[in-house]
């Protein structure tokens, strides 16, 4: 959705803050004073006080005050006060904000404000100006006498275009706009237009309207503006919008679940729409696909139910389960708030994925559907669900359960049922007997849906040579591919001269960007086709060096190339002719031109980007159409030529282009602006024709690369094609084009064509469509408008578009009737070998993992240590001790025992310079050595002797203490076996000068732990020690390991059995090395930090022994 309409206090801030920028020499400073009063003012004492001494200006200036709703003519509404002080200007607003207001047909409630200076001026001072893009050039529309009566600017304005990639002049103003303006006033007003020009391009406007522009001797001053501007040109120039923000249309209220879905949409690649049209309508719709989603609006229109359909959005581009589950529960949320005795009904539709997994998608919407279960029992909520694509069996199936679980009303349909066939039955309009509902078992069993033959005319009937015996029957398919080969390659010369290259066998390209699921698409569906090789030559990645990628040819493995650079790629691939361009938005516009470049070799760009500024689009365009190359896109799937090439994800995945029959040529080619939608147009024609011949999807964006009519006419030049479908939408005005080209005779071929965004009608106001182009910007670009059209120029236009299938069938029928197609036998379907990875996401094959991991998962949304999603560690607070205790024991610990984890990593941190750990990381960072490296030499010294003994004694002291053994005893029995008492003695501490340490950590212990039975033994034994040699204290190490134990023990949190099981496992020892690491590279960077020189030990120090 790029043209969004923007506030009149934000375009003025905008001309007021950069149009001198723009201006020779810096002229056309706008007065730039201007308030905005929102409705806080109701809530807010000291509002008005507030904002005057922020604008003191106010209070001693004419004023003028306004809405600032997007509402026109609010001159002849009453809605507009001028030379009003300061207090009137208050009373004016308080009598009006929060009421509800009827302006024409709309009725709304008014929120927003605007607050300006007065312009005293003459009517003769008035002017009416416009700047709008189009898709070639920029159009001024002025008339010389402006301000309300204005009237038909479209008939009265004088024109000027200027060419995208042109700039303007003050003399072309001149001369083209000013001829009615008084030669005092032309210099001043040509500058300004000029700077307004310059504004309006360098700041992503679309539209721009002034009326009045005041002109006189000193200044120039806007007095009304209303301004569109391109939404994704934000990573461009959002900077210089500052914060502005995109009201809704006066008379529909602005829900903060819009919002929220907006934000979502903003922070993810895939996309996420949802527009409130009445929020306690009863019909609501949770449709994939920005195409798909429309003509479930129409279709729910049409049957005479639009004043009760209460939203319309989509989600699309793959969105994850967290992502989808946020966008469902928004709209369950929305739907059950207010309740209808007739209940609720519930559309979960879309059209046939290309490449989005529908079970994964799914399982976001299951769990909504679970959250709200009891709130969709009690709104009496029935659901509808139709959808196809990658894993919809699994996905379809997944639903009818979760229907039955929760116990609502559910029914569940697949592709083999029209897009919107559901939508009469959901509405009680249909009686739905005669729609059966998916079956997995059946659908599993059914044979795929199929014509007994496809055709051809007669004399494009190749000859088959059939050699007898055992090879016949491979030799005869062989011959009828090489058959269809030969006509493509045959048809492909036909059309050469249009811009967009017909693709034939021998078509290859490479692929722009990391993109190896669609890469792999393509070349499985070369295979199946049986290409002599793959279609794409190489990939192309800047931000990595030159490599290889390996990829399946059937079942065999291929290397692709893959180069940083452009140059390089084209310059060893001499054969490739196309470009599948997969950059993003940020990046897709210099790749295309690098791309441009190389217009003697590359001669068709697709661009797969949404959301790529029309302002680049617009200049991609004009340098493609300058270098005879073709692009289809921005945001588009691609397209296909079945048996031939394929661009990207198009088609789906292979058991849909299986289904869809895109394996082998038929004999009707269709375009659309969808991506979605075409796969439905490749499900419907194959359902109701021979099938696809060709079929493109140009992009939902205003200004696609290539048009309607650059399809349609190589469509009508290739003799493949018998007849064709095209899909509009509302918005534009190329469909006239379609008009005009079959009542000249231009095109001949049989057209059946709808456009989608019927349902527009039924608003009264401006409501913006799933693409960027689907909104009308007047009557003639309304879908109504354009099927009347397309109807009255002799095009097959059916009734509704869910009568487009029997229409394609009628046509199809009647050809085949006259003898124009002549069936022939079909071919075999072709056997594909299915990825490992996808047959395992469909249940079909299972293999032994070779990792088990059950601590931490990073496969869903967020991160996960021991099932808590890590937003969790961090707002509960559970620090280091925390994390640890989820990622080493598998469980939360209670707060004291995670506070001990982080005190017993605080006291192991260091123990100075001087200990074997310390020494060795010291003498190895003073070698020169690296981070890692010196570590890890302070690491290796752990044992026995040095910071190894914790899980010994722990094993000692538990051991003697759970079997009873006296302390003495136990003493005199380690002396008897010859063996240390692990924890217990000390180089220079003792009972007079104990170690800090210990004590912290014994009291800590004392006061917390449930149970110290393994510290009180210990601590006889260090009676009994100490009582030999005062120095034979309880260690650190000994302590921390007796304490651990018994904070194990009696947390509660673990059986004896695991408590030994972690001591065996040497998770002390663990403790020890992660709090010294902590230490070792605090040393290693104070030796950097003091530039310290290789370490060399002193001779002196050394005892030298040597024989005589």
């Amino acid at each position: 959705m790029s043209a969004k309409a923007i506030r009149e206090y934000h375009g003025k801030k905008m001309l007021g803050k950069w149009l001198s920028d723009c201006a020779d020499g810096g002229l056309n400073t706008l007065e730039q004073r201007c308030v905005q009063i929102t409705d806080q003012c109701q809530h807010q004492a000291d509002y008005f006080e507030q904002l005057a001494s922020e604008n003191p200006w106010l209070l001693d200036t004419p004023l003028v005050v306004k809405p600032d709703q997007l509402i026109k003519r609010r001159g002849k509404a009453g809605l507009l006060a001028i030379n009003k002080s300061w207090a009137e200007v208050q009373d004016w607003v308080n009598e009006r904000v929060g009421r509800e207001t009827q302006v024409e047909r709309v009725s709304g409630i008014l929120e927003t404000f605007i607050v300006e200076p007065f312009v005293a001026h003459d009517q003769s001072d008035e002017y009416y100006i416009c700047i709008q893009s189009h898709r070639e050039a920029d159009e001024f529309l002025f008339h010389h006498e402006g301000g309300v009566d204005v009237g038909d600017v479209d008939a009265k304005a004088v024109r000027l275009s200027v060419s995208v990639g042109s700039d303007c002049t003050t003399e072309m103003i001149t001369e083209a706009l000013l001829m009615n303006v008084p030669e005092a006033r032309k210099p001043q007003l040509a500058h300004f237009l000029l700077a307004l020009f310059r504004l309006f391009r360098e700041l992503h406007f679309v539209y721009l309207e002034i009326n009045p522009l005041v002109v006189m001797d000193d200044k120039i001053a806007v007095l009304d503006l209303a301004a569109k501007i391109d939404e994704t040109a934000n990573f461009l120039v959002g900077h210089k919008w500052g914060d502005i923000d995109f009201p809704p249309a006066f008379g529909r209220a602005a829900f903060p679940e819009e919002q929220y879905i907006a934000d979502l949409d903003a922070k993810t690649g895939a996309s996420l729409k949802l527009t409130i049209l009445n929020h306690a309508g009863r019909i609501w719709t949770m449709v994939a696909g920005g195409g798909a989603s429309v003509v479930y609006a129409d279709t729910i229109a049409d049957l005479g139910y639009g004043t009760e359909l209460a939203n319309y959005g989509e989600y699309s581009g793959a969105p994850n389960e967290q992502q989808t589950f946020n966008y469902a529960k928004t709209i369950l949320g929305l739907m059950t708030r207010v309740k209808d005795p007739r209940g609720k009904v519930l559309i979960i539709g879309g059209g046939i994925a290309n490449f989005t997994d529908v079970a994964s998608t799914f399982k976001g919407i299951i769990s909504a559907l679970k959250a709200y279960q009891e709130e969709l029992r009690d709104g009496n909520v029935s659901i509808w669900v139709r959808r196809g694509g990658p894993n919809y069996q699994e996905g379809l199936r997944q639903m009818r359960e979760v229907g039955q679980q929760i116990n609502v009303p559910m029914h569940v349909y697949g592709p083999e049922t029209h897009i919107v066939a559901i939508v009469p039955v959901a509405l009680g309009v249909k009686d739905g007997s005669s729609l059966p509902e998916f079956d997995q078992e059946v659908e599993e069993t059914k044979p795929l849906p199929s014509r007994s033959s496809f055709n051809t005319t007669p004399e494009e009937e190749p000859e088959l040579p059939v050699e007898q015996g055992a090879s016949g029957a491979a030799d005869s398919e062989d011959a009828q591919h090489d058959g269809m080969v030969a006509a493509a390659s045959a048809a492909a010369e036909a059309t050469a001269a249009h811009n967009v290259i017909t693709s034939s066998a021998s078509t290859r390209c490479f692929v722009y960007g990391l993109q190896n699921r669609a890469v792999q698409g393509m070349l499985d569906f070369d295979y199946m086709c049986k290409r002599d090789e793959p279609s794409v030559a190489a990939m192309i990645y800047p931000f990595t060096g030159n490599h290889y990628i390996k990829f399946y040819w059937g079942t065999s493995e291929v290397l692709m190339p893959c180069y940083a650079s452009m140059a390089e790629a084209v310059e060893k691939h001499q054969d490739v002719t196309f470009l599948v361009n997969f950059a993003s938005f940020r990046s897709v516009y210099p790749s295309v031109m690098e791309a441009l470049g190389y217009s003697d070799r590359l001669k068709t760009i697709a661009i797969i980007a949404e959301g790529v500024p029309e302002g680049q689009t617009r200049e991609m365009i004009r340098v493609a159409n300058e270098k005879n190359v073709g692009i289809i896109g921005p945001a588009t799937v691609g397209g296909i030529k079945p048996g031939c090439f394929r661009i990207g994800n198009t088609g789906g995945m292979l058991d849909n282009i299986v289904m869809s029959k895109l394996y082998r040529p038929g004999s009707v080619a269709y375009v659309s602006k969808s991506g979605g939608m075409s796969n439905e147009l490749n499900n419907l024609i194959s359902r109701n024709s021979d099938g696809v011949c060709e079929g493109v999807a140009i992009g939902g964006d205003r200004y696609p690369g290539s048009r309607f009519m650059d399809h349609l006419l190589r469509y009508q030049d290739n003799p493949e094609v018998k007849m064709m479908v095209l899909l509009g939408e509302v918005g534009g005005t190329d469909e006239y084009e379609v008009c005009e080209a079959v009542q000249s005779g231009r095109i001949t071929k049989p057209i059946i064509a709808w456009c989608i965004g019927t349902c527009a009608s039924i608003f009264p106001y401006e409501v913006q469509f799933g693409h960027a182009g689907a909104c009308a910007r007047g009557n003639s670009e309304t879908a109504a408008a354009k099927n009347a059209a397309l109807k009255e120029a002799g095009v097959h236009v059916p009734d509704t578009f869910a009568d487009i299938g029997e229409k394609i069938k009628e046509v199809f029928d009647k050809l085949v009737a006259e003898g124009k197609i002549v069936e022939r036998e079909e071919p075999p379907v072709p056997k594909m070998p299915m990825d490992f990875n996808w047959a395992k996401r469909l249940g079909l094959v299972r293999k032994p993992a070779n990792f088990i991991s059950s601590i931490s998962d990073d496969r869903g949304e967020e991160l996960k240590y021991a099932g808590m999603p890590i937003s969790e560690v961090f707002s509960e607070d559970l620090g280091i001790g925390g994390a640890l205790s989820l990622l080493w024991f598998r469980r939360r610990l209670p707060a004291y025992a995670t506070k001990f984890i982080e005190m017993i990593l605080m006291v192991t941190a260091d123990h100075g310079p001087a200990v074997a750990g310390a020494h060795n990381t010291i003498v190895t960072a003073r070698a020169g050595k690296d981070l890692i490296s010196s570590l890890t030499s302070g690491l290796l010294t752990i044992g026995p002797r040095f910071g190894g003994a914790l899980d010994e004694a722990a094993r000692m002291f538990t051991k003697a203490s759970d079997e009873n053994v006296d302390a003495g005893f136990f003493v005199t029995d380690m002396k008897k076996k010859g063996k240390l008492i692990m924890g217990i003695g000390h180089r220079i501490k003792s009972l007079d000068n104990p170690d800090k340490r210990v004590v912290i950590i014994k009291e800590y212990a004392q006061a917390h732990f449930g149970s110290n039975d393994i510290l009180n033994f210990a601590l006889k034994v260090e009676q009994v020690t100490t009582r030999k040699k005062s120095n034979l204290i309880l260690n650190v190490d000994g302590c921390i390991a007796v304490c651990f134990v018994d904070m194990l023990r009696s947390c509660g949190a673990f059986t004896p059995t695991e408590v030994a099981e972690l001591i065996d496992l040497g998770c002390l020892n663990g403790l020890f090395v992660l709090g010294r690491s902590i230490g070792f590279i605090g040393h290693y960077l104070d030796q950097n930090r003091l530039k310290q020189p290789l370490y060399r030990h002193p001779w002196d120090d050394i005892s030298y022994i040597t024989e005589s």
